[in-house]
């Protein structure tokens, strides 16, 4: 029986290895997996196993966490930052708008969407990994409201909040050992009623990827591409697999998907042959590089932690 230890670890650890597999397709075509037919060889710009930004701010809201003993938005913020001068390999430019235009931690990206008005990308939704494995013993309620103020962090747009409440929400469903397909509509009414229409759609059951009316490096289709490679599979890796061939934003569609499946499925699920060259640089922080060692160290601990803290909270009321 897969432990909730394994899911918490199968959560990080596959979202991590999602992103490294999808990494040299970005921005490709559809079904370029398939066609190179060899995994983890690295490409466009990446080296084999190579995590991207994706994962590298999950491991910095994942060691605020820890460090601070719970959630320090101005930390997870100035993590952030310092992550952005260290000049990573590749920074989406709504991020790296909010994290450089000299605004407080609790303005940025408020202004951001004040002055350009759209800001419902997927970047706050390809870092939730390691949030959603610590906060998933607060409850459906405890766990989205702390996505959406992690979200807030870097996309103003409430649509990027509720899309990262929804995938907190179903990585906990996951960790406590049932379906998440099965509890959307749980889920779905906790979602905020100017977008829950939206979400509703992607994540119909009906809802196929080339139904998308954006580019899956918006929040709604990335989410609902992700639970659509969930659902129309049977196995961790041929969920990953399945979002990769999607083409487009592949890393993080990736990673997305990673993240339920490998809570689904738990950490016995995610390949060897992923997890052997994953590594996860960290610029901006002395030249740190994390394997796949550490992430299942690190998803342990906030699993462990997380609990803790929800147990503490609920003792205290």
């Amino acid at each position: 029986m897969t432990s909730r230890l394994d899911r918490a670890v199968g959560a990080v650890l596959g979202s991590a290895a999602g992103d490294a597999l999808g990494a040299p397709y970005e921005f490709g075509p559809a079904g370029a997996l398939s066609a190179r037919g060899e995994e983890m060889l690295g490409g466009g710009g990446w080296d084999p196993g190579e995590a991207t930004d994706d994962t590298q701010m999950a491991v910095l809201v994942a060691e605020s966490l820890l460090e601070r003993g719970g959630l320090d938005l101005p930390d997870v913020f100035a993590r952030f930052q310092r992550w952005a001068a260290g000049e990573p390999k590749d920074i989406g430019l709504q991020t790296e708008d909010v994290l450089t235009n000299g605004e407080p931690w609790n303005f940025a990206a408020a202004l951001h969407f004040q002055i350009n008005t759209r800001a419902a990308g997927n970047g706050s939704l390809m870092r939730a990994a390691t949030s959603a494995v610590y906060f998933a013993g607060a409850g459906r309620e405890g766990t989205m409201d702390a996505a959406r103020r992690i979200a807030a962090l870097t996309h103003g747009d409430r649509a990027a909040w509720e899309g990262t409440a929804v995938l907190h929400d179903l990585v906990r469903v996951a960790m406590d050992g049932a379906d998440p397909l099965a509890s959307l509509p749980e889920t779905l009414a906790a979602v905020h009623p100017a977008h829950r229409d939206r979400y509703g759609r992607v994540l119909d059951p009906d809802w196929h990827p080339d139904l998308a009316t954006e580019f899956n490096g918006a929040v709604w289709p990335c989410l609902g591409s992700a639970v659509w490679a969930l659902r129309t599979t049977t196995g961790f890796a041929q969920a990953v697999r399945a979002a990769v061939d999607l083409g487009g934003d592949t890393d993080t569609v990736a990673a997305v998907t990673g993240a339920l499946a490998g809570a689904v499925y738990g950490r016995a699920a995610v390949p060897e042959q992923w997890t052997a060259p994953l590594h996860v640089p960290l610029p901006g922080f002395g030249g740190r590089v994390l394997d796949a060692a550490d992430l299942r160290g690190l998803a342990q601990r906030l699993a462990v932690a997380g609990s803790t803290a929800a147990a503490d909270a609920a003792a205290s009321r």
